[in-house]
């Protein structure tokens, strides 16, 4: 924190108030100035910015009350402290309602001066220091949300590794862009890289769900609205067009957009306006759009989840994240990621993982992709011993065995009779009958743990 502020300025015509108030609080290490006009003690609050002003209200050349409300104003953080004469006690309570500290009445005794001078200098100093928190608060938010997006994992797979060279030479655009992928491909997570590598990334970027929302509650969510435009709408909303003015506005899951929403949102791409619900007064829309959908782009165009026209409009840039699956290759640096990231926020050393373990990471198809990866590590850290990850500390669908594994895409993907659990039950029966019945050879086998096939014995009904 800065040091205090003890400057004191006192705006009075009389000069022997000036004169024995500017020696009273110079002995108490106070640094007192003197001003004998409002329009000097303007002048000196605009150049000296004291903490607490000593204010006259009988002033030759402005009204007392008036000049306290500049003060309050032009420095809002500022105490005024009001000298008043006792047939002047009714401004000086209403002073109080605009904002003054405190007042006290002449002629007083010093010991009470210097009493209310202290304790107006600390609130000053409070809503100082709780100013420079707020701000410096903001600033390390700032600060992590771009160190989050800057260093994300270093990609090994080529596919990603082009992926990052069309984000560094397009982000610095205006250009919008269209990402696409399943869910859990880490959609989001390039958007925040595009908006960190943008000219706009001074500016948060402004994030709207098209999904997660009613879609009554879309168009005032991204339009905003005036007060009384519909039914509970008792103030007025900006919106997060307005919001994201500057910056960029992220809509994931456009597909999921009200056909007619849409409509209307390609009009403010064009047009570079927008109406708020209930007004008749016309804004600029002044943002850059990255949107996203999990939905393959032929699907959502035949089925009519994304007009054409709005998709040619976002479609300056198209990026399609691969899944998973089909780049490992960026399975290590991902896992070497969550593990220090989860270990710090659990402040736990970072754990290494077992060959085994790590074998069957690789080896795992990840349906729910990145998302699904970041969870494992979370659970893996969490049941983590002796800061070591095993197989046993991995979710139980990482456990299974490769066969089973394809064995269940299979099921989760055919119309067949067979659902997974009789599947799952006969691929433990073939390995009870390969092992002659033993279980820790039938454990082997599957690729579980023997705790693992006991649970799935009892739960299958099997007897030996």
């Amino acid at each position: 924190m800065s040091a205090p502020n003890r400057r004191i300025l006192i705006i009075d015509d009389e000069r022997p108030i000036l004169l024995t108030l500017e020696a009273l609080l110079g002995r108490h290490g106070y640094q007192p100035e003197t001003a004998a006009t409002a329009a000097y003690g303007l002048k000196v609050l605009k150049n000296s910015s004291p903490a607490l002003v000593l204010l006259d209200l009988q002033l030759p050349d402005a009204e007392g009350l008036e000049m306290l409300d500049q003060i309050k104003r032009e420095h809002p953080e500022t105490q005024v402290i009001i000298l008043t004469a006792h047939d002047s006690l009714n401004n000086a309570i209403e002073s109080i309602k605009r904002g003054a500290y405190h007042f006290i009445s002449k002629p007083y005794a010093p010991e009470e001066l210097l009493s209310l001078v202290e304790r107006a200098l600390e609130k000053q100093s409070l809503l100082r220091e709780t100013q420079e928190l707020r701000q410096k608060t903001v600033q390390l938010e700032k600060r992590l949300e771009l160190a989050e997006t800057r260093l994300a994992p270093v990609f090994k797979s080529k596919m990603m590794q082009e992926i990052q060279e069309l984000i560094t030479a397009m982000a610095p655009s205006d250009a919008n862009v269209l990402i696409t992928g399943e869910s859990g491909v880490g959609k989001e997570v390039i958007a925040n890289v595009i908006h960190s590598h943008s000219r706009r990334a001074a500016k948060p970027m402004v994030k709207l769900n098209c999904a997660a929302f009613p879609q009554a509650m879309i168009e005032s969510e991204l339009f905003g609205y005036v007060k009384g435009a519909f039914t509970g709408a008792v103030n007025d909303f900006s919106g997060m067009i307005a919001e994201a003015s500057g910056s960029t506005l992220f809509l994931d899951e456009i597909s999921e957009m009200p056909p007619d929403l849409q409509t209307r949102f390609l009009r403010v791409l064009q047009e570079r306006e927008y109406r708020p619900l209930g007004s008749t007064k016309t804004l600029k829309a002044d943002f850059r759009v990255v949107a996203a959908t999990n939905r393959p782009i032929a699907q959502a165009l035949s089925e009519n989840r994304l007009r054409a026209d709005l998709y040619y409009r976002l479609n300056t840039f198209q990026i399609e994240l691969p899944p998973l699956r089909e780049r490992k290759e960026d399975i290590p640096p991902l896992v070497a990621s969550f593990l220090k990231r989860f270990a710090q926020q659990l402040g736990k050393p970072e754990p290494e993982i077992a060959r085994e373990a790590f074998q069957k990471l690789l080896d795992y198809s990840w349906p729910g992709n990145v998302r699904e990866l970041q969870n494992a590590m979370e659970y893996a850290v969490v049941l983590a011993r002796k800061n070591e990850i095993t197989i046993k500390e991995l979710p139980s669908e990482v456990q299974l065995p490769v066969a089973l594994q394809q064995i269940e895409r299979g099921n989760s993907q055919s119309s067949g009779t067979q659902n997974l659990e009789d599947l799952e039950r006969n691929a433990i029966l073939q390995a009870l009958a390969q092992s002659h019945g033993n279980k820790k050879k039938a454990a082997q086998i599957l690729g579980i743990q023997r705790p693992t096939l006991y649970n799935k014995l009892k739960r299958y009904a099997i007897e030996l």
